[in-house]
């Protein structure tokens, strides 16, 4: 058996390819709050939190004016941004409603809650909060228990907003 990789290890961006860069900025920024951390032109941007390098990089050097991949093949599935609280995933449901952004889903899977919504050119994006640990559902034998429910939304947004 391999060892198993450190449990320290974090997935430290996610890099898309969009068709127009400054409608994924105003999705990315206008939408979700990453800040602009730096730009190539009109070819490329990096967007953080917190003053991060970058927690998502787009960049249209190979799918300018592109459409979004058909349905049926492989690719991308979605794109999960861990929000550390409650209260912070709530805001961000205010941030996609006040933009007028349509979710696409709104799950609790026991172990956290999500919401899910398409960015402009259809990747998939999730936006979730984790539960703590000790509150995660297990079967007798300690293995998880994860399912999909609906999420509450309007108990959701009864979360205080955060500064």
């Amino acid at each position: 058996m391999q060892t198993p990789v450190t449990p320290e290890t974090r997935v430290g961006h996610v890099h898309l390819k969009v068709s127009d860069l400054e409608r994924a900025i105003a999705f990315y920024s206008g939408v979700l709050g990453f800040e602009v951390q730096a730009r190539y032109g009109n070819e490329a941007a990096f967007l953080g939190a917190g003053g991060y390098h970058h927690h998502i990089g787009l960049n249209t050097w190979e799918s300018l004016g592109a459409t979004p991949p058909p349905a049926g093949h492989t690719g991308l599935f979605h794109t999960a941004f861990l929000y550390p609280t409650r209260a912070d995933l709530a805001d961000a449901l205010r941030r996609v409603n006040a933009a007028g952004h349509r979710l696409t889903g709104a799950s609790d899977h026991g172990v956290s809650q999500a919401l899910y919504l398409d960015d402009p050119d259809q990747n998939g994006v999730e936006l979730y909060w984790d539960r703590p640990e000790a509150e995660w559902p297990r079967n007798p034998d300690g293995s998880l228990v994860m399912y999909t429910k609906r999420l509450d939304l309007n108990d959701l947004l009864k979360e205080p907003k955060t500064a």
